[in-house]
C-alpha cells in the first residue's frame, strides 16, 4: 500500500511542535509546508530543507500525492481551511477548536463522514497517559460514581486579541471533562472579565452540567502568576488529581471520601470521613502530541475513525458557543446545543 503524503498548513505558535513530530514520524511523507509569512517560511525552510515550503495552498491541492493535511493556523481559519481540504478529498487533522461555530463544526464532521475521510481534532490531552489512566479507573468503577470535576488552566500569557481565554485554551479542559464523563454536557454557566482588553475575556469561570448531576468547574486565565494545568475528579469512593506540571507524580489516586452512616436518634444522617492511602500509578513516558500525530497517520493509512474525530470536536465547540452566550448574558445558564453524533 502506497502511503499518502502529508502537508502542514501554518507555522505559527503551535505548528513548530507539529513539524518536529511530523519530521520524526512521517519522514519523507511530509511533502509540503504552507505559510503566508515570509519570515516563517524562511525559518521553516532552514529547519526542514527537504520539505517544499510555499505560501500557495493550491499548489498542495494540485498534487495528487498529498492525501492528508494538518491545519495549525488561527482559530478563525480552521473551518474554512478544513472545508476546502475535505472538499478536495484530503484527510484532515485540525488544531483545536475545530471551528468557532457549532453549525460549522457539524458541517465538517458530516462532510468527512459523507466522503469517507478522516477528520481529527487536536485535543491533545485525550492522548495524555495520565488522562487515559483516569478514564480506565473511572470505567472500571475504581472511584465509584463520578460526582464532580474541577480544573485550572492558568498562566501569564499567551495573550490573544481575536478570541477570549476560554476559546483559546479552554477546549483542552472541555475535551478532558467530556472524555472522562463519557457523555456530552447539557448546559453551561460562565462568568468572565476583561482586564487587559475591552474585546475579549482574560479570565473565565465556567461550570458545565452533565447528565445525572455531574458538574465540571473550569477556571481558565492567561493573567495569573503561576502556570497551572490541573484536573481533579471526585468520586464516591476515590479521588483523582492530574497535575501536568508535576514531573514526579502527574496522576495521584486518593482513597478519600465521606461514607454515610445510619441516622442518629434525631434522624440526622451521620458521615464517616475516610482518609486512606495515596497512590501514584506508573505511566508510560510518551509525548501526547507524538501519539496524536501517529494516530492521525495510522487513520490515514488504515481508514480507521480517529479517537478525537469531527464529532468529538463538535461537542467541544458546542460548549464554547454556549459559554460565549452565557458570558454575553451575564452568567445565565445556557443549554449546550450539540447536534447528535451521526457516527460513533
Amino acid at each position: 500500500m502506497t502511503q499518502q503524503s502529508v502537508a502542514l498548513i501554518g507555522f505559527g505558535y503551535w505548528a513548530p511542535n507539529l513539524a518536529r513530530n511530523l519530521n520524526t514520524l512521517a519522514g519523507g511523507r511530509w511533502r509540503y509546508l504552507v505559510e503566508l509569512s515570509a519570515q516563517r517560511r524562511e525559518r521553516a525552510a532552514q529547519l526542514y530543507p527537504r520539505v517544499r515550503v510555499t505560501d500557495d495552498l493550491e499548489e498542495v491541492l494540485a498534487d495528487p500525492a498529498v492525501g492528508a493535511a494538518i491545519v495549525a493556523t488561527p482559530a478563525a481559519t480552521h473551518a474554512p481551511l478544513a472545508r476546502q481540504l475535505l472538499a478536495a478529498g484530503r484527510h484532515v487533522l485540525v488544531e483545536k477548536p475545530l471551528a468557532l461555530a457549532t453549525a460549522d463544526a457539524a458541517e465538517l464532521a458530516a462532510l468527512a463522514d459523507q466522503r469517507g475521510l478522516a477528520l481529527m481534532v487536536g485535543h491533545t490531552f485525550e492522548y495524555v497517559p495520565a488522562v487515559l489512566r483516569m478514564r480506565e479507573l473511572i470505567e472500571a468503577g475504581e472511584i465509584g460514581d463520578t460526582l464532580y470535576l474541577h480544573s485550572q488552566r492558568l498562566n501569564l500569557g499567551r495573550i490573544q486579541s481575536d478570541i477570549n481565554a476560554f476559546a483559546s485554551i479552554g477546549p483542552h479542559d472541555v475535551s478532558i471533562a467530556n472524555y472522562l464523563v463519557g457523555r456530552p454536557p447539557q448546559w453551561v454557566v460562565a462568568e468572565g472579565a476583561r482586564y487587559l482588553s475591552r474585546q475579549v475575556e482574560d479570565v473565565t469561570f465556567v461550570t458545565v452540567g452533565y447528565p445525572d448531576g455531574v458538574l465540571a468547574h473550569m477556571h481558565v486565565s492567561w493573567l495569573d502568576p503561576s502556570k497551572t494545568r490541573r484536573t481533579t475528579v471526585v468520586g464516591s469512593r476515590k479521588m483523582l488529581v492530574y497535575d501536568d506540571m508535576d514531573a514526579d507524580a502527574k496522576l495521584r489516586v486518593y482513597d478519600k471520601g465521606a461514607d454515610r452512616l445510619d441516622p442518629d436518634a434525631y434522624g440526622a444522617w451521620q458521615y464517616r470521613l475516610r482518609d486512606g492511602a495515596m497512590q501514584v500509578p506508573s505511566l508510560p513516558m510518551t509525548e501526547p502530541l507524538a501519539a496524536e500525530v501517529r494516530h492521525f497517520l495510522e487513520c490515514v493509512d488504515t481508514g480507521a475513525r480517529p479517537r478525537t474525530d469531527g464529532w468529538n470536536g463538535v461537542e467541544v465547540v458546542a460548549v464554547l458557543e454556549a459559554v460565549d452566550a452565557s458570558l454575553r448574558a451575564g452568567g445565565a445558564r445556557v443549554a449546550v446545543a450539540s447536534p447528535a453524533r451521526a457516527v460513533r
